[in-house]
């Protein structure tokens, strides 16, 4: 039974609770977040108790996650937003661009911390880096600014190809709009055809890898929305070898743990880790509009050797000595 499923059950037999345990709920800080599964959402969560812990914040001690997994059904978040400022919860954690929009929307006292990729002044979710004003700051890393540089990086690994793809969600404008931008703009400076692929749920992603493969795409740039760096990592990697294309990825875990072939992107780890400290920053009472938004600047090169072997490419050596992490 999901846990949505089960407190609507329950909910009518909340008048009969002791008032006492009532009180003990509230006490506590509730930090409300949404993820798309619980699979996805575990890797996110170690940074977050990582960066609380530094706050001294401990999971179930003085502090609880209230967590709906909407698994890919986005419809659903408004609702959990609008439970949110019902249930009054303490803080929302905002970790992608879509989640930020409805939270904000939902609601102008509850504290919002977010980590997105997407430039969060531009977007009008902050007034500024240094005073964000309202009730938001959080995390800001390069990952959306870094698509025509991953455009760049697979066509060193395969520099005879002449055409290659961008897999990029419709569904997410702010992330849509400009990297298809930056990638059609380092197509035409690198002299290559690009073309555009759309997902919206990782159903589509098969779809998509089939289309570049009869259109004569030499390899593929995977967006950095949400939807490509919370999804199973072995959605796309499947694809990818199912269809023998060279594919970069903005996140590692499709590399370091399913076989992909390369990653550039932010340091999620990094990036969620922050979020934890600055949840706990304002749990010890810091006003989100006096906390300066930080530019998370770190970013990764990661390339599996192994995979390169198996797609028959051999990877420049100035290309490995840029990479922090070599898999052979």
């Amino acid at each position: 039974m999901k846990r949505r499923e089960f407190i609507k059950l329950t909910g009518g037999l909340a008048a009969l609770w002791p008032l006492t345990s009532e009180a003990q709920q509230q006490a506590m800080p509730v930090i409300a977040w949404t993820a798309s599964t619980p699979e996805t959402a575990h890797r996110v969560l170690v940074g977050f108790r990582k960066g609380l812990v530094e706050r001294g914040y401990v999971e179930g001690e003085n502090f609880r996650f209230d967590i709906m997994y909407h698994e890919y059904q986005y419809d659903r978040l408004p609702t959990f937003y609008r439970e949110c400022v019902d249930r009054r919860v303490t803080l929302i954690i905002a970790s992608t661009t879509r989640t930020l929009v409805l939270a904000k929307a939902a609601t102008l006292s509850i504290p919002i911390v977010f980590t997105i990729g997407s430039d969060p002044v531009e977007n009008g979710f902050v007034t500024s880096l240094n005073k964000p004003g309202a009730n938001i700051t959080g995390i800001y890393t390069l990952n959306l600014a870094l698509a025509g540089k991953r455009l760049e990086l697979i066509r060193e690994l395969v520099p005879s190809a002449r055409k290659f793809a961008f897999l990029t969600n419709p569904g997410s404008p702010k992330f849509n709009e400009p990297e298809t931008r930056q990638i059609q703009t380092a197509a035409r400076s690198l002299g290559v055809d690009i073309i555009i692929l759309n997902a919206q749920k990782p159903d589509d992603f098969d779809a998509a890898f089939e289309t570049a493969s009869r259109e004569g795409a030499g390899g593929i740039v995977v967006g950095s929305e949400a939807l490509f760096i919370s999804h199973p990592a072995r959605s796309l990697t499947g694809a990818a070898t199912r269809y023998r294309l060279p594919t970069i990825y903005g996140d590692e875990q499709p590399v370091t743990t399913e076989e992909g072939l390369i990653c550039y992107g932010a340091d999620q780890d990094e990036a969620y880790r922050l979020v934890g400290n600055y949840v706990g920053r304002v749990l010890k009472g810091e006003q989100p509009s006096n906390i300066p938004v930080q530019q998370s600047t770190r970013t990764k090169l990661v390339i599996n050797l192994k995979t390169a072997a198996t797609l028959g490419i051999t990877v420049p050596t100035s290309l490995l000595g840029r990479a922090e992490v070599v898999i052979e």
